[in-house]
Formats: C-alpha cells, sequence, structure tokens
C-alpha cells in the first residue's frame, strides 16, 4: 500500500527535499505552500500531514485545529516540522492534536524514520473507519434485485429463483431474462434483441433468438408464457392481469 502524504510548508526548497525523499521510500507525495492552501484540497485522500507552524495568513496550529474539528479526517495523523524548538511549541503542537513534532533543521533519515512510526500508529485507529468506508462503498455498487412475483433476479449473484428455487440459468438465458423483466410489455425485433443483449463482438443468428427462448421458457415453467410471440414483430414479457 502507498500512503499519501500532504507537506505543508512555506518554504519551497524544503518542501522539494521532503517530498524527494518521501518518494524514494515508496510514499506519494504532495506539497501545498500555505495552511490556506492545503485547505482547499479534498484531505480525505491522505494518510499523513507534515505541517510547518510559522505561515502566513494561517498557521500550523490553526490548520491542525480545523483539521481536528473537520469529520472524516479528525483523526488524521499530523506531525509537526517547525523552527520553532521550545519545549512550549512542543507542548502546544502536541496537545493540539499532532502526533509527533520535528525541530528543523532536521536529519532526513530521522524524518522518515517518525513517518513510518506515525504511520504504523495511525493505522490502529484508523483502519475501522477505512474498514467502514470501503463497506459503504461496496454497498453502494451494489445492484438492486429484479423481481416479477415469483420470479426474482439477484443481479450481484447472478442467479434466478423462481417461488424461491435457484433455476439454473445460461449466461445468454440469464440476460435475456434481465432484459424481458426490465423493458416489460413491449415487442422487440429480433435485431433489436441482439442488439441489447449480445455484446458488440459477437456474430448471432436470429435463429439463436428463437432457440434461446425455448429453453428459457422451459426452465421458467407456467412463467414461460409470459414470453410471448408476435408473429412478423419479434418477442416481448407480457406481465398479464
Amino acid at each position: 500500500m502507498s500512503y499519501r502524504i500532504l507537506v505543508i510548508d512555506d518554504e519551497e526548497p524544503l518542501c522539494d527535499i521532503l517530498k524527494y525523499n518521501l518518494e524514494k521510500e515508496g510514499f506519494v507525495v504532495d506539497c501545498s505552500y500555505s495552511a490556506v492552501e492545503a485547505l482547499e484540497r479534498d484531505l480525505t485522500q491522505y494518510d499523513l500531514f507534515i505541517v510547518d507552524i510559522m505561515m502566513e495568513r494561517l498557521s500550523g496550529y490553526d490548520f491542525v485545529r480545523r483539521l481536528r474539528s473537520t469529520i472524516g479526517v479528525e483523526k488524521l495523523p499530523v506531525i509537526f516540522c517547525s523552527a520553532l524548538g521550545d519545549e512550549d511549541d512542543k507542548v502546544t503542537g502536541l496537545n493540539l492534536g499532532g502526533d509527533d513534532y520535528i525541530t528543523k533543521p532536521f536529519v532526513i533519515s530521522e524524518v522518515l524514520a517518525r513517518v513510518r512510526a506515525v504511520l504504523r500508529r495511525s493505522q490502529a485507529v484508523l483502519r475501522p473507519r477505512v474498514s467502514a468506508a470501503k463497506e459503504q462503498d461496496k454497498k453502494q455498487d451494489m445492484l438492486p434485485d429484479v423481481e416479477f412475483r415469483g420470479i426474482r433476479i439477484d443481479q450481484n449473484e447472478k442467479v434466478c429463483y423462481i417461488e424461491g428455487v435457484e433455476v439454473p440459468l445460461t449466461r445468454t438465458e440469464f440476460d435475456l431474462l434481465l432484459f424481458f423483466l426490465n423493458n416489460r410489455n413491449r415487442i422487440y425485433s429480433r435485431e433489436e434483441i441482439i442488439r441489447r443483449v449480445w455484446p458488440d463482438d459477437v456474430l448471432v443468428s436470429q435463429r439463436a433468438i428463437d432457440t434461446n427462448l425455448t429453453r428459457l421458457r422451459k426452465k421458467l415453467g407456467t412463467y414461460g408464457n409470459n414470453i410471448i410471440t408476435r408473429q412478423g414483430f419479434g418477442y416481448g414479457f407480457k406481465e398479464g392481469d
């Protein structure tokens, strides 16, 4: 996994040094040259912030205050990196929610070691949040079941049930049934069905539709009668009374 880090410092050469060395270690690194600029980014995409304190308009302390009060990013780890080296400055930074404090000038090997240590510690806190987000994304990607009376198609598992019993369908039979259930009470020509059901790169004879629909009707039992034929026009799925 590549962790994404945002370096926030108004000294561009220092940002370049940190970016170069962190990327050598496999991290993905972005830079903002002010706290105001950083707040314009989507902060949820980052795993760690390295923040200077003395910046114009908005200090690093103020940035962390806002971070800690923003839902969704309030637990993301922060390392202060500042020329302010007094114990009071360090205590202030840590009390505001900083996870570590590095004093400039720094040794890059120490920065890398502290970054790794903070990320290791933070994962125990962040993992439940990340897992929940992934689970939510998974739920959003789920497709709804398609139903008609006793027929139920599970679009996610690619399974058809009739009166609660699984009915084995081929890929083509499944796609045909799904198409008809989603487009009821209308007649489609063979050409339209081929265009809507079969992949573009597959050559299909019109006779293949007749064959597949004959098999599908048998597997659907009494519901097979809902698939109707209009001679000279095509096929459709009629809901009936």
